[in-house]
Protein backbone atom coordinates (compact mmCIF):
# COMPACT_ATOMS: atom_id res chain seq x y z
CA UNK A 1 0.00 0.00 0.00
CA UNK A 2 1.37 3.46 -0.92
CA UNK A 3 2.21 5.84 1.89
CA UNK A 4 -0.31 8.36 0.55
CA UNK A 5 -3.05 5.73 0.95
CA UNK A 6 -1.97 4.93 4.51
CA UNK A 7 -2.35 8.60 5.43
CA UNK A 8 -5.99 8.80 4.34
CA UNK A 9 -8.75 8.09 6.85
CA UNK A 10 -12.49 8.78 6.85
CA UNK A 11 -13.78 11.61 9.04
CA UNK A 12 -16.76 11.33 11.37
CA UNK A 13 -18.18 14.77 10.59
CA UNK A 14 -21.31 14.56 12.72
CA UNK A 15 -19.43 13.14 15.69
CA UNK A 16 -16.76 15.84 15.46
CA UNK A 17 -19.41 18.59 15.39
CA UNK A 18 -21.13 17.14 18.46
CA UNK A 19 -17.87 16.73 20.38
CA UNK A 20 -16.80 20.30 19.62
CA UNK A 21 -20.03 21.60 21.11
CA UNK A 22 -19.75 19.50 24.27
CA UNK A 23 -16.06 20.25 24.85
CA UNK A 24 -16.56 23.98 24.27
CA UNK A 25 -19.03 24.05 27.15
CA UNK A 26 -16.68 22.01 29.35
CA UNK A 27 -13.37 23.74 28.58
CA UNK A 28 -14.29 27.24 27.41
CA UNK A 29 -11.18 29.13 26.31
CA UNK A 30 -9.01 26.05 26.90
CA UNK A 31 -10.50 24.66 23.68
CA UNK A 32 -9.13 26.43 20.61
CA UNK A 33 -10.33 26.05 17.03
CA UNK A 34 -8.26 28.80 15.38
CA UNK A 35 -6.51 27.65 12.23
CA UNK A 36 -3.00 28.76 13.23
CA UNK A 37 -3.09 26.91 16.57
CA UNK A 38 -4.44 23.78 14.91
CA UNK A 39 -1.71 23.93 12.27
CA UNK A 40 0.94 24.20 14.99
CA UNK A 41 -0.42 21.02 16.51
CA UNK A 42 -0.07 19.13 13.25
CA UNK A 43 3.41 20.48 12.59
CA UNK A 44 5.78 17.73 11.56
CA UNK A 45 9.53 17.85 11.15
CA UNK A 46 9.30 15.45 8.24
CA UNK A 47 8.26 15.80 4.62
CA UNK A 48 4.88 14.19 5.35
CA UNK A 49 2.00 16.62 4.82
CA UNK A 50 0.45 18.13 7.95
CA UNK A 51 -3.04 16.90 8.85
CA UNK A 52 -4.67 19.32 11.27
CA UNK A 53 -7.03 18.44 14.13
CA UNK A 54 -10.44 20.10 14.42
CA UNK A 55 -9.63 21.59 17.83
CA UNK A 56 -6.96 21.71 20.49
CA UNK A 57 -7.74 21.22 24.18
CA UNK A 58 -5.09 22.53 26.59
CA UNK A 59 -5.26 19.98 29.41
CA UNK A 60 -4.21 20.80 32.97
CA UNK A 61 -4.92 17.51 34.76
CA UNK A 62 -5.57 13.81 34.34
CA UNK A 63 -9.26 14.59 34.82
CA UNK A 64 -9.17 16.97 31.84
CA UNK A 65 -7.71 14.22 29.66
CA UNK A 66 -10.31 11.75 30.92
CA UNK A 67 -13.15 14.15 30.11
CA UNK A 68 -11.93 14.64 26.53
CA UNK A 69 -11.41 10.92 25.94
CA UNK A 70 -14.82 9.95 27.37
CA UNK A 71 -16.67 12.45 25.16
CA UNK A 72 -14.66 11.42 22.10
CA UNK A 73 -15.22 7.72 22.81
CA UNK A 74 -18.96 8.25 23.08
CA UNK A 75 -19.06 9.90 19.65
CA UNK A 76 -16.23 7.96 17.97
CA UNK A 77 -13.94 10.93 17.45
CA UNK A 78 -10.11 10.61 17.39
CA UNK A 79 -7.84 12.05 20.09
CA UNK A 80 -4.18 12.84 19.38
CA UNK A 81 -1.78 13.62 22.27
CA UNK A 82 0.67 16.50 21.76
CA UNK A 83 3.78 17.34 23.79
CA UNK A 84 6.26 19.73 22.15
CA UNK A 85 5.85 18.61 18.54
CA UNK A 86 9.41 17.35 18.06
CA UNK A 87 8.49 13.86 16.84
CA UNK A 88 9.94 12.94 13.45
CA UNK A 89 7.56 10.49 11.77
CA UNK A 90 4.21 12.30 11.74
CA UNK A 91 3.09 11.07 15.16
CA UNK A 92 1.07 14.25 15.88
CA UNK A 93 -0.84 14.34 12.60
CA UNK A 94 -4.64 13.94 12.70
CA UNK A 95 -5.50 11.98 9.51
CA UNK A 96 -9.17 11.65 10.54
CA UNK A 97 -9.39 15.02 12.28
CA UNK A 98 -10.55 15.05 15.88
CA UNK A 99 -9.16 16.60 19.07
CA UNK A 100 -5.51 17.30 19.82
CA UNK A 101 -4.82 17.18 23.57
CA UNK A 102 -1.97 19.56 24.38
CA UNK A 103 -0.21 18.28 27.51
CA UNK A 104 2.38 21.07 27.84
CA UNK A 105 0.43 22.65 30.72
CA UNK A 106 0.70 19.44 32.72
CA UNK A 107 4.24 20.35 33.71
CA UNK A 108 4.48 19.81 37.45
CA UNK A 109 7.27 17.87 39.13
CA UNK A 110 5.18 15.98 41.67
CA UNK A 111 7.89 14.35 43.77
CA UNK A 112 11.65 13.83 43.88
CA UNK A 113 12.67 10.82 45.96
CA UNK A 114 16.39 11.48 46.18
CA UNK A 115 17.11 8.51 48.44
CA UNK A 116 15.46 6.16 45.96
CA UNK A 117 16.90 7.85 42.85
CA UNK A 118 13.52 8.45 41.24
CA UNK A 119 10.96 11.18 40.61
CA UNK A 120 7.30 11.52 39.65
CA UNK A 121 6.37 14.08 37.01
CA UNK A 122 3.57 15.13 34.69
CA UNK A 123 4.06 14.48 30.95
CA UNK A 124 4.56 18.11 29.91
CA UNK A 125 7.79 18.48 31.90
CA UNK A 126 10.71 18.82 29.49
CA UNK A 127 14.02 17.09 30.04
CA UNK A 128 15.84 20.42 30.47
CA UNK A 129 13.28 21.65 33.01
CA UNK A 130 13.61 18.43 35.00
CA UNK A 131 17.40 18.58 35.08
CA UNK A 132 17.31 22.24 36.11
CA UNK A 133 15.01 21.30 39.00
CA UNK A 134 17.27 18.40 40.00
CA UNK A 135 20.54 20.32 39.87
CA UNK A 136 20.82 20.97 43.64
CA UNK A 137 20.00 17.36 44.53
CA UNK A 138 23.12 15.92 42.91
CA UNK A 139 20.92 13.90 40.54
CA UNK A 140 20.06 14.10 36.84
CA UNK A 141 17.91 12.42 34.23
CA UNK A 142 20.26 11.07 31.56
CA UNK A 143 18.12 10.52 28.44
CA UNK A 144 19.03 13.24 25.95
CA UNK A 145 17.47 13.05 22.46
CA UNK A 146 18.88 16.45 21.51
CA UNK A 147 15.64 18.37 21.30
CA UNK A 148 14.16 19.74 24.54
CA UNK A 149 11.29 17.31 24.22
CA UNK A 150 8.55 16.66 26.77
CA UNK A 151 9.15 13.55 28.85
CA UNK A 152 5.67 12.24 28.08
CA UNK A 153 6.45 12.45 24.38
CA UNK A 154 9.84 10.85 24.93
CA UNK A 155 8.17 7.92 26.69
CA UNK A 156 5.51 7.63 23.99
CA UNK A 157 8.13 7.27 21.25
CA UNK A 158 10.61 5.28 23.38
CA UNK A 159 13.22 7.97 22.77
CA UNK A 160 16.89 7.64 23.57
CA UNK A 161 19.78 9.84 22.43
CA UNK A 162 23.42 10.54 23.08
CA UNK A 163 23.65 8.92 26.54
CA UNK A 164 21.84 5.70 25.64
CA UNK A 165 25.01 3.62 25.32
CA UNK A 166 25.55 3.94 29.08
CA UNK A 167 22.15 4.81 30.57
CA UNK A 168 19.73 3.07 28.20
CA UNK A 169 16.59 4.44 26.57
CA UNK A 170 13.23 5.60 27.92
CA UNK A 171 12.25 1.92 28.02
CA UNK A 172 14.88 1.38 30.71
CA UNK A 173 14.24 4.56 32.68
CA UNK A 174 10.45 4.63 33.14
CA UNK A 175 9.59 2.72 36.32
CA UNK A 176 5.84 3.34 36.17
CA UNK A 177 3.26 5.57 34.55
CA UNK A 178 -0.38 6.57 34.61
CA UNK A 179 -2.27 6.58 31.34
CA UNK A 180 -5.81 7.43 30.32
CA UNK A 181 -7.13 4.55 28.26
CA UNK A 182 -9.60 4.62 25.37
CA UNK A 183 -12.64 4.29 27.66
CA UNK A 184 -11.50 7.18 29.88
CA UNK A 185 -10.16 5.11 32.75
CA UNK A 186 -6.88 6.22 34.32
CA UNK A 187 -4.63 3.18 34.80
CA UNK A 188 -1.40 3.06 36.84
CA UNK A 189 0.97 0.44 35.46
CA UNK A 190 3.36 -0.18 38.38
CA UNK A 191 4.73 1.12 41.68
CA UNK A 192 8.07 2.75 42.50
CA UNK A 193 9.65 -0.62 43.31
CA UNK A 194 12.79 -1.26 41.26
CA UNK A 195 11.63 -4.70 40.17
CA UNK A 196 8.39 -6.66 40.07
CA UNK A 197 6.99 -9.96 38.85
CA UNK A 198 3.39 -8.81 39.20
CA UNK A 199 1.54 -9.59 36.00
CA UNK A 200 2.02 -8.20 32.49
CA UNK A 201 4.56 -5.42 31.98
CA UNK A 202 2.02 -2.70 31.21
CA UNK A 203 4.61 0.04 31.61
CA UNK A 204 6.60 -1.15 28.63
CA UNK A 205 3.44 -1.80 26.66
CA UNK A 206 2.55 1.90 26.90
CA UNK A 207 6.13 3.16 26.49
CA UNK A 208 6.69 3.35 22.74
CA UNK A 209 3.02 2.99 21.82
CA UNK A 210 2.92 6.56 20.42
CA UNK A 211 -0.43 7.39 22.01
CA UNK A 212 -2.23 4.57 20.20
CA UNK A 213 -3.15 2.69 23.40
CA UNK A 214 -3.39 5.43 26.02
CA UNK A 215 -2.37 8.98 26.88
CA UNK A 216 0.35 9.27 29.52
CA UNK A 217 -0.55 11.66 32.37
CA UNK A 218 2.25 10.93 34.85
CA UNK A 219 5.64 9.22 34.84
CA UNK A 220 7.89 7.74 37.49
CA UNK A 221 11.45 8.04 36.22
CA UNK A 222 14.76 6.51 37.27
CA UNK A 223 17.43 9.12 38.13
CA UNK A 224 21.24 8.99 38.22
CA UNK A 225 23.85 10.63 40.39
CA UNK A 226 25.76 13.46 38.72
CA UNK A 227 29.24 12.04 38.00
CA UNK A 228 32.18 13.23 40.08
CA UNK A 229 34.15 13.87 36.90
CA UNK A 230 33.28 14.17 33.21
CA UNK A 231 35.76 14.15 30.33
CA UNK A 232 35.09 14.50 26.65
CA UNK A 233 36.58 15.37 23.30
CA UNK A 234 36.67 14.90 19.54
CA UNK A 235 38.73 12.32 17.68
CA UNK A 236 39.24 12.43 13.87
CA UNK A 237 39.59 9.31 11.71
CA UNK A 238 40.74 8.72 8.13
CA UNK A 239 37.46 7.01 7.20
CA UNK A 240 33.99 6.22 8.49
CA UNK A 241 34.97 2.56 8.57
CA UNK A 242 37.93 3.25 10.87
CA UNK A 243 35.72 5.36 13.16
CA UNK A 244 33.09 2.60 13.36
CA UNK A 245 35.74 -0.01 14.08
CA UNK A 246 36.97 2.17 16.95
CA UNK A 247 33.43 2.20 18.34
CA UNK A 248 33.18 -1.57 18.08
CA UNK A 249 36.57 -2.07 19.80
CA UNK A 250 35.63 0.39 22.57
CA UNK A 251 32.37 -1.38 23.36
CA UNK A 252 33.87 -4.88 23.11
CA UNK A 253 36.69 -3.91 25.51
CA UNK A 254 34.08 -2.89 28.07
CA UNK A 255 35.16 0.75 28.33
CA UNK A 256 32.13 2.39 30.06
CA UNK A 257 31.77 5.24 27.59
CA UNK A 258 28.82 7.55 28.34
CA UNK A 259 28.52 9.07 24.87
CA UNK A 260 30.08 8.04 21.57
CA UNK A 261 28.74 9.88 18.56
CA UNK A 262 29.78 9.61 14.92
CA UNK A 263 29.68 12.43 12.39
CA UNK A 264 30.81 11.78 8.83
CA UNK A 265 32.92 14.20 6.81
CA UNK A 266 30.01 16.15 5.31
CA UNK A 267 28.31 16.48 8.69
CA UNK A 268 31.53 17.76 10.26
CA UNK A 269 31.91 20.33 7.49
CA UNK A 270 28.35 21.46 8.17
CA UNK A 271 28.95 21.67 11.94
CA UNK A 272 32.13 23.72 11.50
CA UNK A 273 30.44 26.14 9.12
CA UNK A 274 27.32 26.55 11.25
CA UNK A 275 28.98 26.79 14.67
CA UNK A 276 32.13 28.57 13.42
CA UNK A 277 34.40 25.83 14.76
CA UNK A 278 37.65 24.39 13.44
CA UNK A 279 37.42 20.67 14.13
CA UNK A 280 39.16 18.40 11.57
CA UNK A 281 36.87 18.02 8.54
CA UNK A 282 37.01 14.26 8.42
CA UNK A 283 34.87 11.54 10.00
CA UNK A 284 35.01 12.13 13.76
CA UNK A 285 33.82 10.61 17.00
CA UNK A 286 32.54 12.82 19.82
CA UNK A 287 33.03 11.08 23.16
CA UNK A 288 32.25 11.58 26.82
CA UNK A 289 33.28 9.58 29.88
CA UNK A 290 31.67 9.71 33.36
CA UNK A 291 33.18 8.58 36.67
CA UNK A 292 35.97 9.55 39.03
CA UNK A 293 38.91 11.75 38.07
CA UNK A 294 41.14 8.69 37.76
CA UNK A 295 38.46 6.69 35.96
CA UNK A 296 37.71 9.20 33.21
CA UNK A 297 41.44 9.77 32.65
CA UNK A 298 42.02 6.03 32.26
CA UNK A 299 39.04 5.61 29.93
CA UNK A 300 40.12 8.55 27.77
CA UNK A 301 43.67 7.23 27.47
CA UNK A 302 42.47 3.72 26.58
CA UNK A 303 40.25 5.11 23.85
CA UNK A 304 43.14 7.20 22.54
CA UNK A 305 45.20 4.01 22.17
CA UNK A 306 42.37 2.32 20.24
CA UNK A 307 42.06 5.33 17.92
CA UNK A 308 45.80 5.36 17.24
CA UNK A 309 45.80 1.66 16.32
CA UNK A 310 43.07 2.36 13.74
CA UNK A 311 44.83 5.36 12.22
CA UNK A 312 42.79 7.94 14.08
CA UNK A 313 43.63 10.74 16.46
CA UNK A 314 44.91 12.58 18.16
CA UNK A 315 42.11 12.28 20.70
CA UNK A 316 42.15 15.62 22.48
CA UNK A 317 40.03 15.36 25.62
CA UNK A 318 39.26 17.78 28.40
CA UNK A 319 37.47 18.02 31.74
CA UNK A 320 36.72 21.72 31.16
CA UNK A 321 32.94 22.20 31.34
CA UNK A 322 32.95 25.15 28.94
CA UNK A 323 34.78 23.23 26.22
CA UNK A 324 32.54 20.19 26.64
CA UNK A 325 29.44 22.38 26.43
CA UNK A 326 30.70 23.86 23.17
CA UNK A 327 31.34 20.38 21.80
CA UNK A 328 27.90 18.99 22.62
CA UNK A 329 26.13 22.17 21.58
CA UNK A 330 27.69 21.72 18.15
CA UNK A 331 26.52 18.08 18.09
CA UNK A 332 22.97 18.93 19.17
CA UNK A 333 22.77 21.63 16.48
CA UNK A 334 23.63 19.12 13.76
CA UNK A 335 20.10 19.31 12.29
CA UNK A 336 20.30 23.09 11.90
CA UNK A 337 23.82 22.76 10.51
CA UNK A 338 22.51 20.35 7.87
CA UNK A 339 19.74 22.75 6.85
CA UNK A 340 22.28 25.53 6.43
CA UNK A 341 24.09 23.48 3.77
CA UNK A 342 21.25 24.17 1.31
CA UNK A 343 19.08 27.10 2.43
CA UNK A 344 15.45 26.68 1.39
CA UNK A 345 15.67 22.89 1.35
CA UNK A 346 14.15 20.61 3.96
CA UNK A 347 16.28 18.22 6.01
CA UNK A 348 14.46 14.91 6.50
CA UNK A 349 15.89 13.01 9.47
CA UNK A 350 15.55 9.23 9.32
CA UNK A 351 17.22 6.54 11.40
CA UNK A 352 18.00 2.84 11.56
CA UNK A 353 19.82 0.67 14.09
CA UNK A 354 21.91 -2.46 13.52
CA UNK A 355 23.93 -4.86 15.68
CA UNK A 356 27.17 -3.09 16.46
CA UNK A 357 29.23 -5.72 14.60
CA UNK A 358 27.47 -4.67 11.36
CA UNK A 359 27.70 -0.92 11.99
CA UNK A 360 30.74 -0.14 9.84
CA UNK A 361 29.39 -2.18 6.94
CA UNK A 362 25.96 -0.56 7.10
CA UNK A 363 27.26 3.03 7.23
CA UNK A 364 29.84 2.48 4.47
CA UNK A 365 27.17 0.99 2.19
CA UNK A 366 24.83 3.86 3.03
CA UNK A 367 27.45 6.45 2.13
CA UNK A 368 27.97 4.67 -1.20
CA UNK A 369 24.20 4.68 -1.79
CA UNK A 370 24.02 8.43 -1.05
CA UNK A 371 26.79 9.18 -3.55
CA UNK A 372 25.20 7.04 -6.27
CA UNK A 373 21.80 8.65 -5.65
CA UNK A 374 23.12 12.20 -6.00
CA UNK A 375 21.71 13.14 -2.61
CA UNK A 376 23.15 15.60 -0.11
CA UNK A 377 22.67 13.60 3.09
CA UNK A 378 25.02 13.91 6.08
CA UNK A 379 25.24 11.09 8.63
CA UNK A 380 25.35 11.36 12.41
CA UNK A 381 24.78 8.61 14.91
CA UNK A 382 24.54 7.34 18.47
CA UNK A 383 26.86 4.63 17.29
CA UNK A 384 27.63 3.12 20.68
CA UNK A 385 24.37 1.21 20.32
CA UNK A 386 24.46 0.83 16.52
CA UNK A 387 22.00 3.66 15.82
CA UNK A 388 22.64 6.27 13.13
CA UNK A 389 20.70 9.03 11.38
CA UNK A 390 20.76 10.22 7.79
CA UNK A 391 19.39 13.66 6.89
CA UNK A 392 18.79 14.01 3.14
CA UNK A 393 18.12 17.57 1.95
CA UNK A 394 15.20 17.84 -0.47
CA UNK A 395 12.87 20.29 -2.14
CA UNK A 396 9.64 19.19 -0.45
CA UNK A 397 7.63 20.76 -3.30
CA UNK A 398 9.38 18.72 -6.00
CA UNK A 399 7.77 15.29 -6.59
CA UNK A 400 11.03 14.05 -8.09
CA UNK A 401 12.87 14.83 -4.86
CA UNK A 402 10.17 13.09 -2.82
CA UNK A 403 10.41 10.02 -5.06
CA UNK A 404 14.21 9.94 -4.76
CA UNK A 405 13.97 10.37 -0.97
CA UNK A 406 11.43 7.58 -0.49
CA UNK A 407 13.47 5.22 -2.68
CA UNK A 408 16.59 5.96 -0.62
CA UNK A 409 14.78 5.47 2.71
CA UNK A 410 13.39 2.16 1.44
CA UNK A 411 16.89 0.96 0.55
CA UNK A 412 18.29 2.18 3.89
CA UNK A 413 15.66 0.25 5.82
CA UNK A 414 16.05 -2.86 3.68
CA UNK A 415 19.80 -2.72 4.32
CA UNK A 416 19.32 -2.46 8.09
CA UNK A 417 16.76 -5.26 8.18
CA UNK A 418 19.04 -7.52 6.09
CA UNK A 419 21.68 -7.03 8.80
CA UNK A 420 19.22 -8.11 11.52
CA UNK A 421 18.64 -4.48 12.50
CA UNK A 422 15.55 -2.34 12.91
CA UNK A 423 13.87 0.31 10.78
CA UNK A 424 14.03 2.80 13.66
CA UNK A 425 16.26 2.97 16.69
CA UNK A 426 14.52 5.91 18.31
CA UNK A 427 12.30 7.98 15.99
CA UNK A 428 9.38 5.58 16.17
CA UNK A 429 7.02 4.40 13.43
CA UNK A 430 4.32 7.10 13.30
CA UNK A 431 3.08 7.35 9.72
CA UNK A 432 6.38 7.39 7.89
CA UNK A 433 7.64 3.88 8.70
CA UNK A 434 4.45 1.83 8.80
CA UNK A 435 5.39 -0.26 5.77
CA UNK A 436 8.82 -1.09 7.17
CA UNK A 437 7.38 -2.33 10.46
CA UNK A 438 5.46 -5.02 8.57
CA UNK A 439 8.69 -6.14 6.89
CA UNK A 440 10.57 -6.16 10.18
CA UNK A 441 8.13 -8.03 12.41
CA UNK A 442 5.73 -9.79 10.05
CA UNK A 443 3.06 -11.62 12.04
CA UNK A 444 4.18 -9.72 15.14
CA UNK A 445 2.27 -6.72 13.78
CA UNK A 446 -0.91 -8.82 13.83
CA UNK A 447 -0.38 -9.34 17.57
CA UNK A 448 -0.04 -5.56 17.94
CA UNK A 449 -3.30 -5.12 16.03
CA UNK A 450 -5.02 -7.56 18.39
CA UNK A 451 -3.81 -5.58 21.41
CA UNK A 452 -4.93 -2.32 19.81
CA UNK A 453 -8.41 -3.69 19.01
CA UNK A 454 -8.78 -5.02 22.53
CA UNK A 455 -7.77 -1.80 24.30
CA UNK A 456 -9.15 0.66 21.74
CA UNK A 457 -12.02 -1.08 19.91
CA UNK A 458 -13.30 2.20 18.40
CA UNK A 459 -9.81 3.14 17.12
CA UNK A 460 -9.94 6.66 18.56
CA UNK A 461 -6.47 6.77 20.16
CA UNK A 462 -4.11 8.43 17.68
CA UNK A 463 -5.45 6.40 14.75
CA UNK A 464 -3.46 5.85 11.57
CA UNK A 465 -0.12 5.46 13.36
CA UNK A 466 2.29 2.49 13.65
CA UNK A 467 0.06 0.19 11.55
CA UNK A 468 -3.23 0.33 9.69
CA UNK A 469 -6.33 -1.51 10.86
Amino acid sequence: MALADLLRMDRNESGIATVLGILKQRFGESLVTGRSIREQHAHTTTYLPSQVPDAVVFARSTEDVQDVVRVCAEHRVPVVPFGTGTSLEGQVNAPAGGISIDLAGMNRILAVNAEDLDCVIEPGVTREALNTHLRDTGLFFPIDPGANASLGGMASTRASGTNAVRYGTMRDNVLALTAVMADGRAVTTATRARKTSAGYDLTRLIVGSEGTLGIITSLTLRLQGIPQAIAGGVCPFPSVEAACNAVIATIQMGIPVARIELVNQLQMQAINAYAKLSYPESPCLFLEFHGTDAGVAEQSELFGEIATELGGGPFLWTREAEERTRLWSARHNAYHAVKALRPGYQAVATDVCVPISRLAECIVETERDIAESGLVAPIVGHVGDGNFHVSPLIDANDPRDIEKLEAFIARLNARALAMDGTCTGEHGIGQGKMGFLEKELGAGVDVMRAIKRSLDPLNIMNPGKIFSL
